[in-house]
């Protein structure tokens, strides 16, 4: 495709590079959807010649189908459980299925909590609002029966509210490493839930999880490795996308892998034999052509 088509078809009219806008809603910035998201307007802007995406940041999946549907971005990430709780996602067409998000549920080494009943009464960070992290933790707790007292924060302010002594624990989903966690387990004493008891009867519950080991050396925990849940992750835009456009987009998410692994290393772990699994959101057709035309 060339810097002239591409531009062309991206703004439907334009005849410029330089007419060409994307925005991409993201996540937090200690994140790896905002890591990824400033690979790949690197990568697409170098590429195809078009301007440089704007990388947002928000709350997260929930907030990013929402600004996805009202037509506020052209490009977001999703975890798969959050798309069905916002009214219009049915319009929604899916790039690809990036990395999957671990479940980490962090707590202060120096406090008695080893299961997840042990959180009920303390200070306890289930997630910005809209987020996804939101959902699974609303989730999680409500079947174990858990009732901390839960405050609405992001990444970096629960990070920063448990360096503070103001935050006993924190949920947070994302790939492996989120770099906000590493710099906290590194000036902090903190660990991880092992969630293996609770696992069972909730993915009865809720079979869009699946479950994985996080390895110690991940973050060099000292309690060892947990089981956790994991989440697919959606590179996700709208029906309203041109073919021509979503099929130039994903071919360079692969062609400029390497680049994007700069950005954050969870996109080593991006293959486009699984990139297909979408369900329950419809692949793009654009998206669809470039993986039948590389045979996948």
């Amino acid at each position: 495709m060339s810097l002239l088509t591409a531009a062309t078809v991206l703004t439907g009219c334009g005849s410029t590079v330089e007419d060409v806008k994307i925005t991409m809603a993201t996540g937090s910035e200690g994140g790896v959807y905002y890591s990824l998201g400033k690979g790949l307007a690197d990568i697409w802007s170098g590429r195809l010649g078009i301007a440089r995406p704007q990388v947002v940041q928000t709350a997260g999946s929930k907030d990013n189908v929402t600004r996805l549907v009202n037509n506020q971005a052209q490009v977001g990430f999703s975890q798969a459980d959050a798309i069905a709780d916002v009214e219009g996602s049915t319009r929604l067409r899916a790039l690809a299925r990036m990395h999957d998000d671990y479940l980490q549920v962090i707590v202060r080494a120096d406090l008695p909590v080893k299961k997840l009943g042990d959180l009920s009464g303390l200070r306890v960070s289930i997630g910005a609002k809209e987020s996804g992290v939101e959902i699974i933790a609303n989730k999680l707790l409500r079947s174990e029966n858990v009732t901390p007292q839960a405050l609405n924060l992001g990444l970096d302010d629960s990070a920063q509210a448990m360096q503070e002594g103001k935050l006993d624990a924190f949920f947070w989903s994302g790939g492996l490493p989120t770099k906000r966690i590493t710099d906290l387990t590194k000036g902090l004493g903190v660990r991880m839930l092992d969630l293996k008891d609770e696992l069972p009867k909730f993915r009865q519950q809720y079979p869009v999880y699946g479950s994985a080991t996080l390895p110690a050396s991940t973050y060099n925990l000292q309690s060892g490795p947990v089981i956790t849940l994991v989440t697919r992750n959606f590179l996700l835009v709208t029906e309203s996308m041109p073919d021509d456009v979503a099929e130039a987009l994903v071919r360079q998410l692969f062609e400029g892998q390497p680049d994007l692994v700069k950005a954050h290393s969870a996109a080593r772990t991006i293959e486009q034999r699984s990139a297909i699994e979408t369900s329950p959101v419809p692949l793009h057709n654009g998206a669809m052509r470039y993986y039948r035309e590389t045979k996948i």
